[in-house]
């Protein structure tokens, strides 16, 4: 498998992936760093619990040294505050910006279901939230095959429905909203590997026979995922989660346990409040 491994999305131990997607900021030094400070900052705002170090080199990709010299600058700002001797959290900065009684923090939710998921099957899962039109990742888990398909990182946006994560969302929507995001988006659809309004209303109709979404060669070339939406205890889709891999790794048989171990850990571990 090690002759596939040319994708920039693709990501082998100790390897930084790229940026992904088509408005990927330039690639000088300053817009790399500021890049590299934000995906630490949203994975630390993500969970607001704590994060090591080391779980923060796995949600963002990045290794150990930059990580502690771009946390050192947050702190310093009032972004992050340590917590004890190896924990790290939102800072004081935030504090204000939480509204009491507001809505759940869905990454604080769903990160133990990735977790159970991508140790389940050894591949990266994915949580997404619709913002508008679009879809925002708001978590993800590295899993332990030697190849992670990591086509999106915490922060990502992208039209809602290109990855798997938002078709399950966007086909767990009323007719009328399916139609109004398509129509948001339909100038960008083509550049994620030739998607096309009639496209996706096709892959809606078979994401809702089917109870789940797949999506392949849209988003990222040679990678297929498979996702689900997640719904709150009113049965309102508020999520949606998703696992990719390569092509030869998915086979249907392989979708379908995938499928299955997603609604498992949505049933054991997502709130019944929620």
């Amino acid at each position: 498998m090690g002759a596939r491994n040319t994708n920039a999305n693709v990501r082998q131990p100790d390897v930084k992936p790229d940026a992904a997607g088509p408005d990927a900021a330039p690639d000088d030094p300053g817009s790399r760093t500021l890049r590299r400070g934000l995906q630490v900052l949203e994975a630390v705002l993500a969970r607001p619990d704590g994060l090591r170090v080391v779980a923060l080199c796995a949600a963002t990709g990045l290794e150990r040294a930059p990580v502690y010299r771009l946390l050192a600058t947050l702190m310093e700002a009032g972004h992050v505050a340590r917590r004890g001797r190896f924990l790290y959290v939102p800072g004081p900065r935030w504090a204000a910006l939480q509204p009491a009684g507001g809505p759940p923090n869905m990454a604080v939710h769903l990160q133990p279901v990735l977790a159970r998921i991508s140790q389940g099957c050894g591949d990266a899962a994915f949580a997404i939230v619709r913002e508008g039109a679009a879809s925002h990742c708001i978590a993800r888990h590295v899993g332990t095959h030697p190849v992670q398909i990591l086509v999106i990182q915490v922060g990502t946006r992208q039209p809602l429905g290109v990855g798997a994560a938002g078709l399950a969302l966007l086909a767990a929507l009323p007719d009328v909203e399916v139609e109004a995001v398509i129509a948001a988006n339909a100038a960008q659809l083509p550049r994620y590997g030739g998607m096309t309004p009639e496209r996706l209303r096709i892959l809606v109709r078979a994401t809702r026979e089917r109870g789940w979404s797949v999506v392949g060669n849209h988003a990222t070339r040679n990678v297929l995922a498979v996702g689900m939406a997640v719904r709150d205890a009113r049965g309102e889709p508020v999520a949606g989660i998703s696992v990719a891999s390569t092509l030869d790794r998915m086979p249907r048989q392989r979708q379908q346990l995938i499928a299955a171990s997603c609604q498992a850990a949505l049933r054991a571990l997502l709130p019944a409040d929620l």
